[in-house]
Formats: structure tokens, C-alpha cells, sequence
């Protein structure tokens, strides 16, 4: 059964003291600035219903100002040296690590993810930053004899230009990294939209940016409840040129029309609906714990998720009562709780939603083994759940869960079970369970996703590119190739006289 931890929060950092260190204005052409309308908007605590704290809520005059803002600081930018963007990044991999501890708590306070995974948050995004300050003197060009030898071809690499970054609420602190990173080292200015739910993270990312001497303009953080009226006007002022954004692929689809009229260079990254296969040589120790980081990792709350478990008829039964009975021994609770293992889910709609697709599976035939219900009292909690049994006719084998569920189905044959994996419009990552290497790359090289774990239930990492295909999304973000998202090749041809 699951229990519900009511222990004191650790004193380590005050909470007063970390919210009142974190600005609550608009951040626009390097200064802080209410909302031209004067409104505000509150952040509330998922895992006691509170209001935190109220930031600006922004409009579409302000959304002018950061655009005019970005256009003037566009071309200096462009024209700052390599090592100059690598330092000021590597700079803020520096302060961030030195305030994991506040940051951890700031991102506990408003998204509600365990103290101990939004220390891990804190290290991901400032590796974003490190990673990006080496790349940004490595941006590379070429140069070749054309087949003629009447002119030499030249190619250089140039900023994309202003660029809007629109990250999610679940990763608040490493979204906003790993889109300022890129866009920083390429020579981009950015106006950087958070998710309502969670604007501290990103206030506080542009603290430390600045600190580390990013120039003025170069960075704008716009905080808004009415998305539209902010980013309409962004994408249709002909100054942006490049459309980053990470969230719903029903958003993502509207985004994309927008960016359409003026040819904006985007970056989608989208939902997910994420398969799981355990074959029937898996060793079933490293697939539970595979299978427990894929599907627990923020609550459930990821695109990365685990949402879909294939499992091989012979030994579906030991990998599902092993799995039930680690998510049945986690506590649940507020996050800056000593001994928290699962936080809240962000808002009332997600729990509600959970609830519904737990409720439609128990009503086409699935079994709870663990779980199911939703803790008494105050906060957004689930119960960590799995069950077996599930129809494929369910909504929850069909839909971006965002919740800490495991739905077990059964596969005799590989063939059907990579056929029904790959049945879903997304295409993010898949996980695959073995120990024979032929079967390991046979099923990865067969899924229709952008990235594939092997016996591991994680696989973002700022070293590698991240991104799917399919309804998943558009290009790349981290790795060597994470970069490329915000240049331009320029041709440039030089006749040479024989």
C-alpha cells in the first residue's frame, strides 16, 4: 500500500528566503519590468494547493518590447567571438551548480518533483550549459575546388537569428537550458516562454545568465497565463526567425500553421507514447529497474515515459508482480519531504485525467495490482499503479499518460509486438529488454522512434540528440548536431582566375 509521507520538510534552504532571491518581473532587454498591463499571475504548490508566490503576467505590448529588444541586439550578438558565448555559458554552468540547492528547492516548490530528482534536474540543465560552451567554438565551415576549378565554394555558418523558446512545465530548469544553450553558442538572441505553471525556474535562469554576462537583449523571459496574446504577435512580426518549442503535439500542430506564414525555421519536440518490450530472454532484474526509471522519472510526467508495456507471455507474470511490488514500496508526498520517492502531478486536470484512464481500463477488463486510487487530502497525488490485463482497446494504451501508470500487455510472437508498438502516430523513443544482441538491434532499427534504450530506461542525455519522428516532432535538440538547429549555411563562391 502506499504511503503518505508527513514528515517535516528539510530545513537545508528556507523557503521564504529561496522564493523572495527569485525575481517576479519580466525580464526584457536586461531589465526587470512589471507587465506593462500591471497584472499578475499565481504560481501555486501542487503538492499543497497553495499559492506560492504571483509573477507578471504578460501581454502583447510586452511581447513588442522583447521583440524589439531582440532585434536590436541581434547583430552585435551575431558578431561576439566563439570563445566569448563559450565563457559566458561556461560561466553559468558554474552558478548554476554552485545553487543546485535553491534551484532544487524552487523547482520542488513549483512543480513539485522530490528534492533529491530536482538536484538531478539542476546537474542536467547545467551540463546543457557546458556542453554548449564547447561546442560554440567548434562551429565549423568548409571550403572546396569546384569540379571546374573556376571558382572555389565556400560555406560558412551563420545564427539562425531571434529565435522563441517555448518550454513545458515538467522540466522547467533543463527545457530552458537546453534550448538557451544551442541558441546562446550559435550567436542567437532568444525570448524564452515558460509554461504558466512553472515561470520560478526560468526567472531564475535569466538571473544567472545575466550574471554571467550575457548582454542585454540577448535574453528576454516572458511570463504569461494567455500564451496567445504573447506568441501570436511574436510569430507573425516578421523579427523572429527561428520557433523552438518543446510540449503537446495538438499545440505543436497550431505552432507549426503560425510559423508557416512567415517560413520560420522550427524545432518541435512533441508528445510521445513511448513502448516498452521485454523479450523473453530479458534479465528480469535489469528490466524492472529499467522499467521503474522509463515510467517513474518525474512521476510519469515525461514524453520519455514509459507508457506502453509489451511483455513476453512467459515471463509477463514475474516482471509485472516484481514491478508492482517496487512502485507499491514508494512514498508519496510533498517533495521537500524527508524520504519522498513520487511528488504530485502539476494541476487538478492531470490527476483527473489519470483517474479517467485508470477507471476505463478497470472497466475493459484490467486488474490493479498496485495502486489506482488518489490519496485523501490536499494535492494533485496519484498512487503509483500497474495493472495487467490491459485491452488494447483502452485509452490508456493509447494516450500520452503523464502519470505514474504501468499498463502490462502480453506478446507471444516479436514481430507482433514490434507491429504493435509502432501502431501510434507518435514516435519518440522505445525501450527494448534483452540479452541477445541480434534481437537488440533487429527491434531498435525496426521501432519507428527517434531514439531507442537497450536495457536502460533512460536515454536523455545533453550528449546525445534528442528528438522523434512521426507526430513526436521536428529536429534534433543536444548532441554535436543540437547546434545546427540554430545556424545557417551561407554559400559564398570565389571565382579564381587561371
Amino acid at each position: 500500500m502506499t504511503q503518505i509521507e508527513v514528515a517535516p520538510a528539510r530545513a537545508t534552504y528556507d523557503v521564504t528566503e529561496v522564493l523572495a532571491g527569485v525575481p517576479r518581473d519580466l525580464f526584457l532587454g536586461g531589465r526587470w519590468v512589471p507587465a506593462a498591463n500591471k497584472d499578475r499571475m499565481a504560481v501555486i504548490n501542487p503538492a499543497t494547493e497553495e499559492v506560492l508566490t504571483e509573477v507578471a503576467d504578460a501581454g502583447a505590448q510586452d511581447a513588442l518590447t522583447a521583440l524589439e529588444a531582440a532585434e536590436r541586439a541581434q547583430e552585435s550578438w551575431a558578431r561576439t567571438s566563439a570563445r566569448t558565448r563559450s565563457e559566458i555559458l561556461y560561466r553559468a554552468f558554474e552558478l548554476t551548480i554552485e545553487r543546485t540547492e535553491q534551484l532544487a528547492l524552487l523547482m520542488t516548490l513549483e512543480m513539485g518533483k522530490p528534492l533529491a530528482d530536482a538536484r538531478g534536474e539542476v546537474a542536467y540543465a547545467a551540463e546543457f550549459f557546458r556542453w554548449f560552451a564547447e561546442e560554440a567554438v567548434r562551429i565549423d565551415g568548409g571550403y572546396a575546388h569546384r569540379p571546374d576549378g573556376a571558382a572555389r565554394n565556400l560555406q560558412v555558418r551563420q545564427p539562425v537569428g531571434p529565435s522563441l523558446l517555448i518550454i513545458p512545465w515538467n522540466f522547467p530548469l533543463a527545457m530552458g537550458a537546453r534550448k538557451l544553450g544551442p541558441a546562446i553558442a550559435a550567436g542567437c538572441v532568444s525570448i524564452l516562454k515558460p509554461a504558466p505553471q512553472t515561470p520560478l525556474c526560468s526567472l531564475a535562469l535569466a538571473e544567472i545568465l545575466a550574471e554571467a554576462g550575457l548582454p542585454d537583449g540577448v535574453l528576454s523571459v516572458v511570463t504569461t497565463s494567455r500564451a496567445a496574446d504573447v506568441v501570436t504577435p511574436m510569430l507573425e512580426s516578421g523579427i523572429i526567425r527561428k520557433l523552438s518549442f518543446t510540449g503537446s503535439t495538438e499545440v505543436g500542430k497550431l505552432l507549426l500553421a503560425q510559423a508557416s506564414r512567415n517560413v520560420l525555421r522550427t524545432s518541435m519536440e512533441l508528445g510521445g507514447n513511448a513502448p516498452f518490450l521485454v523479450l523473453e530472454d530479458a534479465d528480469l532484474d535489469r528490466a524492472v529497474d529499467a522499467a521503474f526509471d522509463a515510467k517513474m522519472r518525474n512521476m510519469g510526467e515525461a514524453c520519455t515515459a514509459a507508457n506502453r508495456f509489451f511483455v513476453h507471455e512467459t515471463v509477463a507474470e514475474q516482471f509485472a508482480r516484481r514491478l508492482a511490488e517496487r512502485m507499491g514500496a514508494l512514498t508519496v508526498g510533498d517533495g521537500r519531504h524527508d524520504g519522498v520517492d513520487v511528488g504530485p502531478l502539476i494541476d487538478e486536470p492531470s490527476c483527473e485525467k489519470v483517474r479517467v484512464l485508470i477507471d476505463d481500463a478497470v472497466d475493459r477488463g484490467a486488474s490493479v495490482l498496485v495502486g489506482g486510487g488518489r490519496p485523501a487530502g490536499p494535492g494533485y497525488f496519484v498512487e503509483p499503479t500497474v495493472l495487467v490485463g490491459a485491452d488494447p482497446g483502452s485509452a490508456l494504451t493509447s494516450t500520452e499518460i503523464f502519470g505514474p501508470v504501468a499498463a502490462i500487455q502480453t506478446f507471444t510472437s516479436l514481430d507482433d509486438a514490434i507491429r504493435r508498438a509502432n501502431d501510434t502516430e507518435w514516435g519518440l523513443v522505445g525501450y527494448v529488454m534483452t540479452q541477445d544482441l541480434d534481437n537488440a538491434l533487429n527491434v531498435a532499427e525496426r521501432l519507428e522512434v527517434g531514439m531507442v534504450g537497450i536495457n536502460s530506461g533512460v536515454v536523455s542525455t545533453p550528449s546525445a540528440p534528442f528528438g522523434g519522428v512521426k507526430q513526436s516532432g521536428l529536429g534534433r535538440e543536444g548532441g554535436r548536431i543540437g547546434i545546427d538547429e540554430f545556424l545557417e549555411t551561407k554559400y559564398i563562391s570565389i571565382p579564381v582566375r587561371s
